[in-house]
């Protein structure tokens, strides 16, 4: 018996503490303050606490603050049932806790919805103590998580005063796991859902899942592909589902699952799918409802549907919202809802693909469900390195719309690449749509400032799989970290939250911060111009999409062609979106509009999206576009070059495996950023017939040499 628990005891040190450095931690390490009189300080605050409520939720927090407490102030905190003494943290509602409710909290709190949260310093009983309160228990458990994460940053909290609440409802990863354990578009390993070994066997990794989403306020979790096995629905996996959703409760994380629209037909026996057929929607209302009696707080279904080859109401000559509608009527008696995508375009090459999302849903506007949620890709292609924002932002004020941004890096290099996704959040999210007048920003519309108001949402396609670091990349951690948070709250910086970051995942020291928050906050502007500058887009290899592909030709379909979006000749280069074009320009709203249709007015990081523009047009550097366009693929790989120096200049302060982890990513980031470059350049070249501009070095290898490489996967 003594051996055995010496074995437990020290797979539960292994499990908390020599692992903290390998990246599993994530952003919750609660690694020892060492700074000996702030961690006095904080002592004094945190010698008692008191939390009423014993329910899952609560004891999910109480768990999480023994956690943080031991680990940073190197101290246990023990729970009172009253205040005798200063220093007593008091946690929980007006309903479950004498304390707060005595405390005449509403006008404070009722600003605050179900989730929100005040912190506060207040005289209680004559002793000076901290407070969390909140009208819902998953409040009190964000608030816990904001608290600890204060301390983590060595935030001063003598006379704390922090009220804060979701801007936005639903906040959702989207996983696209398959039920093989694979992942599309994942590079971070298999599947974290280990469905051979489910209901029986349950993962630790679970409750981290939970714990970590719970900290930056995800509520919600599709746990399968939008290219959905009908299988997920079934008895045997509802079984499995219902122990992960049991898990995800106490830490306010909601099961959602993508659904297959032809499921009636695949696993329901039946001979159609029509949406309008009476046996199709008893079909689906007796699956939703054996759903719910696995998940009582099921949230709801994503679909993709006629959309790359996924069925959907179109094969039966209706309409995107004569399917939403179908089940979210079947959900509404739960309270559930639908979360329909606007990911689809057809193979036409004739109508520029730009346009199809938009022609699809704008004439839908004001005919979905109220618990309908139209979920849109934040650019109008496919999360490419840079797009416009897509405009369906705006231009459906009588439905309710959900952000769909990607997590995970498709077309940015994979988890190979350093690639700081919050400055691409924010840059759309600030734009500014103009649908009633200025200030109308992308970010007002998700908060259902200029839509129906009745549903608000944001989905992450996420980058997590079962690599022990979760991401495969140190610094991929950070995207998901950043979508928490910005999809709590929109307006929050991309500066902020790298700062936050850093010094919860590494260090606190300025002279860490500093450097390497900058290398973060420039990464993505760095793959841009080494990848597709000045509005190039969609010219990665064909498939995979990992490395270059301007030359591609041969696709099966024409809109998957690199040539189709470059439309490279011996006069210029770019797709002409303007009113002399496909007229995408047409969607947006004066004077956004105009802005884009100029090609003197549209931003130069957007031109060749919009114009087709000749090698020899002058540029605002007064530079041809061709030098330009080279001089772009030259200083992004300059950039990399300068991101490896950065980072070798903090190894005194970052833990070795971690610093060596990220050193060789960044070894083969630059090295592939010279194959960004000068394949294209190379391939553009044979159009230009222009010299690479003054100054910059030849490639070195030939065009075929490039068109015969093939990039690894990790």
């Amino acid at each position: 018996m003594k051996f055995k628990f010496l074995a437990f005891a020290f797979s539960l040190l292994f499990s908390i503490g020599l692992r903290a450095e390998t990246g599993y931690d994530l952003w919750l390490r609660y690694k020892a303050i060492s700074d000996v009189s702030l961690q006095s300080a904080y002592r004094s605050h945190f010698k008692t606490f008191n939390f009423e409520s014993t329910t899952d939720i609560a004891n999910a927090a109480k768990s999480e603050l023994l956690r943080g407490i031991k680990g940073l102030l190197q101290t246990d905190i023990k729970q009172v049932a009253s205040i005798t003494a200063n220093g007593c943290l008091v946690i929980g509602t007006p309903v479950n806790s004498k304390v707060i409710e005595g405390l005449k909290l509403t006008n404070q709190l009722d600003k605050l919805g179900s989730e929100g949260f005040i912190i506060i310093t207040k005289k209680v009983y004559g002793k000076r103590c901290t407070i969390i309160a909140a009208n819902g228990e998953v409040g009190a458990l964000y608030g816990v998580f904001h608290l600890l994460q204060l301390l983590q940053q060595h935030k001063n909290i003598d006379q704390i005063a922090i009220a804060s609440s979701p801007k936005i409802q639903t906040r959702m990863l989207n996983h696209w796991d398959n039920l093989d354990g694979s992942i599309e578009r994942g590079y971070a390993g298999q599947s974290l859902w280990k469905w051979e070994e489910l209901p029986q066997k349950v993962d630790i990794r679970y409750t981290d899942y939970a714990r970590a989403n719970a900290s930056i306020g995800i509520n919600a979790t599709v746990l399968n592909n939008v290219n959905s096995n009908p299988k997920i629905m079934t008895k045997e996996y509802l079984a499995k589902i219902k122990v992960l959703a049991d898990i995800f409760r106490p830490y306010g994380l909601k099961v959602f699952l993508s659904v297959s629209f032809s499921a009636p037909i695949t696993i329901g026996g039946l001979k159609t799918a029509n949406p309008l057929d009476a046996d199709v929607k008893q079909w689906w209302k007796d699956k939703t409802d054996e759903i719910y009696t696995y998940i009582p707080d099921f949230g709801g279904f994503l679909v993709k549907a006629n959309s790359e080859g996924q069925p959907g109401p179109q094969d039966y000559g209706l309409t995107h919202a004569d399917g939403a509608n179908m089940l979210a009527d079947v959900l509404q008696p739960h309270n559930g809802i639908v979360m329909w995508r606007a990911f689809v375009y057809n193979s036409d090459p004739t109508v520029d693909r730009t346009l199809q999302a938009y022609n699809s849903f704008k004439p839908l506007d004001g005919k979905f469900r109220d618990n309908v949620l139209v979920q849109i890709k934040n650019g109008p292609i496919d999360f490419q390195p840079r797009e416009p924002f897509s405009p369906l932002f705006g231009a459906m004020a009588n439905t309710s719309l959900m952000m769909e941004f990607q997590i995970t890096q498709e077309y940015l290099g994979f988890a190979k690449h350093l690639v700081f996704l919050s400055t691409l959040y924010e840059e759309v999210l600030k734009s500014d749509t103009f649908c009633d007048g200025p200030k109308s920003t992308v970010a007002n519309v998700i908060e259902g400032k200029y839509t129906t108001g009745k549903l608000t949402g944001m989905a992450g396609v996420a980058n997590i799989g079962d690599k022990e670091n979760w991401c495969g990349h140190p610094f991929a951690q950070a995207n998901w970290f950043a979508f928490g948070r910005q999809s709590w709250d929109p307006q929050t910086t991309a500066e902020s939250i790298a700062d936050e970051w850093l010094r919860m995942t590494f260090s606190n020291a300025d002279e860490f911060v500093a450097p390497i928050k900058k290398m973060m906050l420039e990464s993505r502007e760095n793959v841009v111009n080494y990848m597709t500058p000045l509005g190039l887009h969609h010219i990665m290899s064909y498939g995979d999409h990992n490395g270059p592909g301007p030359w591609v030709d041969d696709a099966s379909q024409p809109n998957w062609k690199s040539t189709y979006y470059h439309n490279a000749d011996e006069k210029g280069i770019g797709f002409e979106r303007s009113v002399i074009g496909s007229n995408a320009v047409g969607q947006y709203f004066a004077p956004v509009r105009e802005t884009f249709n100029n090609i003197e007015t549209c931003p130069e990081n957007l031109m060749l999206w919009f114009h087709h523009v000749s090698w020899n047009y002058k540029t605002k550097s007064g530079q041809s576009l061709w030098d330009a366009l080279c001089r772009h693929y030259y200083v992004g790989v300059e950039a990399v070059k300068l991101m490896q120096l950065t980072w070798n200049s903090v190894e005194s302060m970052v833990d070795k495996e971690q610093f060596e982890k990220v050193k060789d990513r960044l070894a083969i980031q630059y090295k592939e950023a010279v194959i960004w470059r000068n394949s294209c350049i190379l391939y553009f070249q044979t159009f230009s017939n222009m010299p690479v501009a003054e100054g910059l070095e030849t490639p070195d290898k030939t065009l075929e040499y490039y068109k015969g490489l093939k990039l690894s996967k990790d």
